[in-house]
Formats: C-alpha cells, sequence, structure tokens
C-alpha cells in the first residue's frame, strides 16, 4: 500500500511542476510596433509613389512597348548570382518581393535603388520606410552597372 501511496505521490510532483515549456527552435514574436506597420490583409505600410524617381544617377526610363528578351535574359541571371539570397519573385524574404514592382514604383527609383542603395536609405522616404519594415536589414551595395541594373529591370518586368 506504502508502494501505491509513493508511486502516486510522485506521479502527481511531477505533473505539478513548472508550467514553462520548453521552447525549440526559433521564434520570433512581432512587438505592437511591428505588428501595425501590416494591414489586415498582410500587405505593406509603404506608400505607392509613382512619381518618386529616387536617388541617383537615372533621371528617366523608357522601357518601350514590349519587354528586351535577351536583356531580361541577362537580367534573370544577375539576379540569381546577386539578388536571391534576399529576394523573391513571389513573396517576401529579407526583402520585398519583387513581382508587381513597377505597380508600386517607379523604373527610374528601381534603378537608382539598385545602383545607390546606401544614398537611397538614408534620403528617400520610400527607401526608409522599407528599411524599417525589414528590421532595418540594409540592402548591400552590389556594384552593378547601370546596364546590368537595367537588365535587372527588365527582368523585373517579366515577372
Amino acid at each position: 500500500m506504502k508502494k501505491i501511496i509513493l508511486f502516486f505521490g510522485l506521479v502527481f510532483l511531477m505533473s505539478c511542476g513548472s508550467s514553462e515549456e520548453k521552447k525549440k527552435g526559433f521564434e520570433y514574436n512581432r512587438t505592437q510596433k511591428e505588428e501595425k506597420k501590416f494591414n489586415s490583409t498582410g500587405g505593406s505600410s509603404v506608400p505607392v509613389d509613382m512619381d518618386n524617381k529616387g536617388i541617383g544617377p537615372i533621371k528617366s526610363v523608357d522601357f518601350g512597348r514590349s519587354v528586351d528578351n535577351s536583356m531580361a535574359e541577362q537580367g534573370k541571371t544577375i539576379f540569381s548570382q546577386k539578388c536571391t539570397a534576399c529576394h523573391m519573385a513571389e513573396r517576401k524574404l529579407i526583402g520585398p518581393a519583387m513581382k508587381g514592382i513597377y505597380e508600386r514604383r517607379s523604373p527610374e527609383w528601381v534603378m537608382n535603388m539598385l545602383l545607390n542603395p546606401a544614398e537611397m536609405l538614408k534620403q528617400d522616404p520610400i527607401a526608409k520606410a522599407l528599411l524599417e519594415e525589414y528590421n532595418n536589414v540594409m540592402m548591400l551595395n552590389q556594384n552593378l552597372s547601370q546596364e546590368e541594373a537595367r537588365s535587372i529591370s527588365e527582368y523585373l518586368r517579366t515577372l
């Protein structure tokens, strides 16, 4: 009888132990400030401003009516080598999704961001808002030429 009481006593004590569960793996909880950045549909709070051309050497971009497939293929290769660590076509990663970028930003803004990310992140209001939205992870300067940035821009039209 003593053994049965002792057994149930031990089971009782073990079940009344700490209520804290051990956490496994990576866990990230958004702060209230971060939660306010997203609307109910999960979208971004960064404004759309098609008149903003950004800060940098690009003042005007003429895409033409149709996509230059040869240039877009070159852009795809460069994008795959230099951009996919942080950007995906259809979903957010470390940086924003690229699909539909020209519905949110002007071509000049995109190219200036590719060519001049440090100054854009310091001075451009949209780039600063994106920096804040993406947890202050700065876009690195990939030292692209204007031709490479133009090719990436053409590729982004195909997404």
